[in-house]
């Protein structure tokens, strides 16, 4: 079911109604720390315009405080980040989150919000401080969530919907944006096989330049066109899905031993061992 696919690049894709089209999105010998401690070293990676490139990596190898740098809530100690032409960190925080949508790992709320509230927070950067919803702002979040297909869920509170429903409220929110760049940290991570793989359809077919870390190798060798490998705050390896999702690349990061089996269609499963014998 799951494997490499073989169409790559936004132009094999549907395109929700999003901005002016998709930007490049350039890492530039990106270094980021908390506090006094490095997390991220000289990291550089390019997405281009259109693309889906996964970040992969074992837990605590960076992914989370690199995309943070990204969606500009930890400012890199060293290096740039570019959008289209320009240094995000430059840019007045409105332009910026007209460039730039970030979907992340699920915050604790300490307000209730219905979730067409929630969507329309992604018309913020559109609107002029303390101005109503306009006509446009009202289709766009209707449009949005008619498009993520949680109409009928508008008037719930978003507390209350089970994980597959927020993460498609949050993509929603990034639609209404109209963000050209959009970020997802473990955009599957909690969910049942089938809101993976919705969730993730949903994201293939925005029409938008997409990085995301995921944890799933199958799903990321299924959804991305491109792979960065983070270990140890470190780009170790980045490419193709054939390229990079290999033993020889693998094996070293996660410890594990890796064995790809061929399926039809010239995809590939990916199974998985512990290097730790469970025998005497």
């Amino acid at each position: 079911m799951l494997g490499n696919r073989s169409v790559t690049g936004a132009s094999k894709r549907s395109s929700a109604d999003v901005g002016s089209g998709p930007l490049s999105l350039t890492l530039s010998e990106v270094t980021v720390a908390v506090g006094d401690v490095e997390i991220c070293s000289e990291v550089t990676l390019v997405v281009q315009a259109g693309q889906i490139v996964g970040i992969v990596g074992p837990n605590g190898s960076g992914k989370t405080t690199l995309l943070r740098a990204v969606y500009r809530v930890l400012r890199p100690r060293l290096g740039r980040v570019v959008v289209g032409e320009d240094d995000l960190w430059e840019l007045h925080p409105s332009e910026a989150a007209r460039r730039i949508a970030a979907v992340v790992q699920e915050p604790r709320a300490d307000f209730e919000f219905t979730v067409r509230e929630v969507v329309a927070m992604g018309r913020s950067p559109h609107q002029p401080a303390f101005a109503r919803e306009s006509t446009e702002d009202r289709q766009r979040i209707d449009d949005a969530l008619a498009h993520v297909g949680i109409t009928a869920l508008a008037t719930r509170s978003f507390s209350t919907l089970s994980g597959g429903e927020k993460q498609r409220a949050l993509i929603a929110r990034a639609i209404a944006q109209e963000a050209r760049v959009l970020i997802l940290d473990e955009p599957t991570n909690h969910l049942d096989i089938r809101y993976q793989l919705e969730v993730l359809e949903l994201v293939r077919g925005m029409g938008v330049t997409v990085l995301m870390s995921i944890h799933d190798l199958n799903l990321a060798a299924e959804y991305c066109d491109q792979i960065a490998v983070l270990h140890g705050g470190r780009i170790q390896a980045v490419g193709p899905v054939d390229t990079v999702l290999v033993p020889e690349i693998l094996e070293p990061v996660f410890e594990v031993r890796v064995e790809r089996v061929p399926r039809t269609g010239g995809r590939v499963l990916y199974w998985f061992q512990s290097r730790v014998s469970t025998r005497d």
